[in-house]
């Protein structure tokens, strides 16, 4: 996700927490199983305002890149279904090496339901169960990928509920003390104070007291888990202190993560300093971000906030104990461990997964020369015909395969072409470089990716009809408006290929009674209070174009 973004919902069960099921009476009726059925909307008025099920989104065609025939529905294919989860951003909330008191200047510092964010993603698990097909052609749900910022500060204790998430396990969202010790209970009016007793900035805004909340959002809980194989990318927030500033220019940063003590607040103009360094507008300065004036909480220190590298995000997806439904790996190859790779989608069919961040890009992405000419290599092998650098048409013996490429960040986000530290000496290559690539493989279908927190569907189209492309964009499942995307692809028999993208909700109610604290009340409140959030951008949910689609372009699936 971009700069400092987090946000998510919850439910399961264990012995000892509570579990996944349909909640209280007191619960409204969940959303159907996708937005081209319902989608949630908010209560008629102003200010803060409960949720309500809506009228579903549109599909809607798009012939950007191809004609649209009207014979293709009787004659389509379908060739895979798969659904893309992406920013997920499961957070411990606790942790020390936060900048909650910048949310008034980048919104994502701070959210108020960001206690339940692994419980929500748990719904959305659920929400993939359930559907088992694509909503469209009916073809099996082949895989989930998640497109990065599963974690949102590379924390070992994130990547462990982002596992036991995705694979299934028992959770409690919770460091340090067994009882809460974040910035909801410090007494700042700056954030949201559930228990009540501050008359804090939220409160003037609506919000409501809900007392226990903060013990109920640490309880512990069960995710059913995938029941589908699933893959992994890299993001931002996977790899750098809330995914904007390197490990490296911060001093003892493992001190930091692990310590006893957290910042909840700071002299003005020291806070709009740190805002600037962590927009780029500002030199990095790790005496910046831990030292001035201050207002500090003591909290109980856990190891288990240690942030992981890149080596160690790849070697535990390489961990039998982290398989899950699989594959070993989930995408990450044991003999080769890269952050970026290929796997088979469906015959025919292969998908890329890139590492396009740069741990001295701040939010900001690129790829390496190395990966760039890696990818280049992918495209050639699998593509008879193709462009060269300077737009002449090559042809070579190869048995062509249709490509799918997957990366956190967007082409327009990809602008950080300073060297990484992990390659200090390579070059980098931005997003628009990447697309004058893609545009060279006729055999390209669509790049898909997250980080903007925004749906955002893109034709990247080019003189010659054949190498033109779409970049599908989907919005977080931290932000409101929470949604997943999945994505069936049918060839029509005449040239073109469909890829219908339909957006989805996590299985959890519109609304609930505040009193209910089931894990369907709490899934809901997540929700309401995401919406509710002051810094909620509703723009983000893109136009009905940006949506639930069918995205036409030419090609056809190799015979």
């Amino acid at each position: 996700m971009a700069d400092l973004s987090r946000r998510g919902f919850m439910l399961a069960a264990g012995i000892t927490g509570v579990a996944l099921g349909v909640g209280s009476a007191s619960a409204s009726p969940r959303p159907a199983r996708t937005t081209l059925e319902t989608a949630a909307q908010p209560a008629a008025g102003e200010g803060y305002r409960r949720l309500l099920a809506g009228p579903g989104w549109p599909q809607v065609v798009r012939t950007e890149l191809a004609v649209a025939d009207p014979g293709r529905i009787d004659r389509r294919v379908p060739i895979t279904a798969f659904t893309q989860f992406t920013d997920l951003h499961v957070t411990d909330a606790q942790s020390p090496a936060r900048f909650e008191y910048l949310h008034p200047l980048a919104g994502g510092a701070f959210r108020p339901q960001e206690t339940l964010g692994a419980l929500a993603a748990a719904h959305l698990v659920q929400r993939v169960n359930e559907l088992r097909t694509g909503p469209v052609t009916g073809a099996p749900m082949d895989f989930m990928i998640t497109t990065g910022d599963s974690t949102d500060n590379h924390e070992l204790a994130e990547l462990d509920w982002y596992f036991a998430v995705l694979n299934g396990g028992r959770i409690a969202q919770n460091t340090g003390a067994a009882h809460y010790e974040g910035v909801q209970a410090s007494g700042d009016p700056l954030y949201w104070h559930p228990e009540g007793g501050v008359e804090d900035h939220f409160r003037e805004a609506g919000f409501p007291v809900l007392p226990g909340l903060l013990a109920d959002a640490l309880r512990p809980f069960a995710s059913p888990g995938l029941d589908i194989p699933w893959y992994a990318v890299f993001g931002n927030h996977d790899n750098s202190v809330m995914g904007t500033l390197a490990d490296q220019v911060i001093p003892r940063v493992n001190d930091w993560y692990t310590g006893d003590r957290k910042i909840i607040g700071r002299d003005e103009r020291e806070a709009a300093a740190v805002a600037e360094m962590l927009h780029g507008t500002r030199e990095a300065s790790g005496q910046m971000v831990l030292g001035g004036n201050t207002i500090v909480r003591t909290v109980t220190p856990d190891e288990r906030r240690h942030p992981f590298t890149t080596e160690q995000f790849i070697t535990a997806h390489l961990d039998e104990a982290n398989t899950g439904p699989g594959p070993i790996g989930h995408g990450f190859d044991s003999a080769d461990p890269k952050p970026y790779y290929t796997f088979r989608i469906a015959p025919g069919v292969t998908g890329i997964a890139m590492d396009s961040t740069n741990t001295a890009g701040l939010a900001e992405g690129s790829i390496g020369l190395s990966q760039y000419r890696w990818l280049q290599d992918v495209l050639t092998r699998g593509s008879s015909t193709y462009y060269d650098e300077l737009g002449r048409k090559q042809s070579r013996h190869a048995t062509d395969e249709l490509f799918v490429l997957f990366s956190h960040h967007t082409s327009d986000t990809m602008t950080a072409l300073w060297p990484d530290f992990r390659s200090p000496g390579e070059a980098r290559v931005g997003g628009d470089g990447v697309v004058r690539l893609l545009q060279r493989f006729p055999n390209v279908l669509a790049w898909v990716n997250g980080h903007t927190h925004r749906n955002t569907i893109t034709p990247h189209a080019a003189d010659e009809p054949e190498r033109g492309f779409w970049e599908i964009n989907t919005a977080s499942h931290v932000d409101f408006p929470q949604l997943a995307r999945t994505i069936e692809i049918a060839d029509n028999r005449d040239g073109t290929v469909s890829l219908f993208t339909t957006l989805i909700e996590a299985d959890s109610p519109y609304q609930a009674d505040y009193d209910d604290r089931s894990p369907a009340g709490l899934a809901a409140l997540y929700r309401e209070l995401s919406f509710n959030d002051p810094h909620t951008d509703l723009s983000q949910l893109g136009a009905y174009t940006d949506r639930n689609t069918e995205l036409l372009v030419p090609g056809h699936l190799p015979v």
